[in-house]
């Protein structure tokens, strides 16, 4: 998004006209570039009177404004005060990429007597940012029309101001206006984060796929309970994250980026895996007694093994909790050839 330095209609209108197209096409054009040629040929075909050379310089900058930045989908010109909101579409380099949304806005000059129709414009700009950054395919081009949708009927609202629309049908709609603004929030944050979690999602799986391939290989030539927990814990974090996610308690911090959410998405199947090893060693090092008969047979215990090692790495809460509880009695126990006096009060004689 652009701002302007200047008024717009402080801007010589001869300029325009003098330009010749060839030197448009040339460089890139701004919104604002466009913005003067636009209200240049508004003007003249309300009056019945459009030159060639403004008709011409006003197709080559809209020409090479769409070259830059993409086909414009939807547009909102004032018709009384030179700005405008554009919402454009860029086809992808590649063919299997979305197109990509983008959101142009030039009014601060035609709002600067309406501070309350700017703060919303303002609202719509950092909306617009957020979903051309943050989201992708439909879910972008569904906000970003509602960004567009917003923002055109605010700057109507300045623009019938102009031609002296009554005040209180103005604040009745602006009142709507803001509802409306809300609500495009509230689609973003959930749009965003179930983006987020996908790429959440894609992030632990191939974390906990490639733990599962390593330790069944490593399985496979000799049984280890560590990486038998390991494994199970991994996936118990994934059927945990799963069920949040289904149950709709699963948020995450969408702004931050795609990386960053991959990123934490790979650690989740390692802290479940490596809390489902502590529980494995607490079992093998005698610190905790697997609920398993005596008699039973080696299987059924690495089977118990196995479900308690799911449960660590499903809640890791109640794994912390598990290993916080054991060791205070281990500090407890008397060391070996401690006398009696010692057990009873724990003080020496």
């Amino acid at each position: 998004m652009t701002e302007l330095t200047q008024p717009l209609a402080a801007a010589p209108t001869e300029t325009i006209a003098a330009v010749p197209p060839q030197v448009v096409e040339s460089h890139s054009t701004s919104f604002s570039e466009l913005i003067y040629a636009r209200f240049e040929w508004w003007r003249e075909q309300r009056r019945d009177e459009v030159r060639s050379s403004i008709k011409t310089a006003y197709d080559a900058a809209v020409a090479a404004f769409e070259r830059q930045h993409g086909e414009i989908v939807s547009a909102y010109w004032c018709a009384h005060v030179e700005s405008a909101v554009v919402l454009t579409r860029k086809k992808p380099s590649f063919p299997w990429a979305p197109p990509v949304y983008s959101f142009f806005r030039e009014s601060d000059w035609s709002t600067h007597n309406s501070p309350e129709i700017a703060c919303e414009l303002h609202r719509c700009d950092e909306l617009a940012v957020r979903a051309e950054t943050v989201l992708t395919g439909v879910r972008q081009r569904i906000c970003m029309q509602l960004v567009m949708a917003s923002a055109s009927h605010l700057l109507g609202l300045v623009d019938a101001r102009a031609a002296h629309a009554n005040a209180a049908e103005t604040s009745a709609a602006l009142q709507q206006e803001r509802a409306a603004l809300t609500k495009a929030e509230a689609y973003y944050r959930e749009a965003a984060n179930g983006q987020a979690q996908m790429v959440y999602f894609s992030g632990m799986a191939v974390v906990a796929i490639a733990i599962s391939i390593v330790a069944a290989v490593w399985l496979t030539i000799s049984w280890a309970s560590p990486v038998a927990a390991l494994i199970a814990g991994a996936v118990g974090a994934v059927v945990s994250v799963i069920q949040r996610i289904t149950t709709g308690k699963f948020t995450l911090e969408f702004d931050v980026g795609r990386a960053y959410a991959l990123f934490l998405g790979g650690l989740r199947p390692l802290i479940g895996g490596a809390f489902a090893m502590a529980i494995a060693f607490a079992f093998s090092g005698g610190i905790l007694h697997l609920p398993v008969a005596a008699n039973e047979s080696t299987t059924a215990r690495r089977l118990a093994l196995l479900v308690f090692s799911f449960f660590a790495g499903f809640s890791e809460r109640w794994a912390q909790d598990t290993l916080t509880a054991v060791m205070p009695t281990v500090r407890q126990q008397p060391a070996a050839g401690t006398s009696s006096s010692t057990q009873t009060d724990g003080r020496t004689p």
